[in-house]
């Protein structure tokens, strides 16, 4: 074999090993996991579980005209989604139904700031199963011994405010502390995300319960009957939320929140009982 020969056989060696460099390259590029499709964004966006129709429906409209874009909606207690966030779940956006599990992320470093708005606002109501064994039909009823009632705990936001209105019914002569106490002592259960409350009532193993005005559907008018709480006793719930300082979307993050706070998102919010805040509340 002449030197020519040689020459040509290793750069076709040597161009064979490179071609093999360049493919594998391409295949662990390929394999890479990003969680979206070529020409898809993702949209990770960690909610409320008070919020879950609501959003459900606001993702479906908007990925409607926005066909380049895939909203991941993950539903939870605010709490439980704060901590996950601490601990390094990777998220887009964070939709809270307390601004005190807001604040403690802003504060830690985690939100962008500037992006923190107040948009929805929510009540308390108190809902009963439609046949309604224990006969409630007040606050002043949830008192009788054997009423099982069921609250969140008191680090969710729903589980919070119904303290709230407890407190704000025993400050009151006409219920005082002896009815808080009777109340709490009915309590057999203490949920950590309002969406397990109803099907409790529904199959018969409770009550009574406080839930946001917003959790009592259309679907579950069938399930369950709202009592609503006078004004002097009811609290108000704020619902903030914001974009991820680590979010990689931060554009499409923007444009999904105008557009829960546009028009559609607002209209979808109402019909589901929550109340829209108008820009700088």
């Amino acid at each position: 074999m002449n030197k020519v020969t040689e020459m040509k056989q290793s750069k076709t060696a040597i161009l064979a090993v490179l071609s093999l460099v360049v493919i594998a390259s391409l295949m662990v590029a390929g394999c890479t996991n990003t969680g979206e499709t070529p020409g898809e964004t993702t949209l990770t966006v960690f909610t409320a579980a008070s919020l879950t129709g609501a959003f459900t429906d606001i993702a479906r409209a908007y990925e409607a005209e926005n066909p380049g874009i895939k909203v991941d909606l993950v539903f939870d207690g605010s709490q439980t989604l704060r901590t996950q966030i601490e601990q390094g779940a990777n998220a887009d956006i964070f939709v809270s139904a307390s601004t005190k599990h807001m604040q403690a992320l802003q504060a830690a470093g985690f939100m962008d700031n500037d992006t923190v708005v107040n948009f929805v606002g929510n009540s308390m109501a108190l809902i009963v199963p439609i046949d309604n064994p224990a006969k409630i039909t007040g606050l002043a009823d949830l008192a009788k011994p054997g009423v099982k009632i069921v609250i969140g705990t008191k680090d969710v936001p729903f589980g919070d405010y119904t303290r709230q209105v407890l407190d704000k019914l025993a400050a009151d002569p006409a219920y005082g502390e002896a009815y808080r106490e009777a109340v709490m002592n009915n309590v057999i259960s203490e949920e950590t995300a309002v969406s397990n409350v109803v099907p409790k009532l529904a199959l018969g193993e409770a009550d009574a319960a406080f839930v946001y005005k917003s959790d009592v559907s259309k679907e579950d008018l069938t399930k369950v009957t709202r009592i609503d709480i006078p004004e002097e006793y009811n609290v108000m719930a704020t619902y903030p939320l914001g974009i991820l300082a680590d979010s990689a979307h931060k554009a499409e993050a923007k444009s999904f929140v105008e557009f829960i706070r546009g028009p559609v998102g607002s209209s979808i919010l109402q019909d589901y009982g929550f109340d829209p805040l108008p820009a700088g509340s």
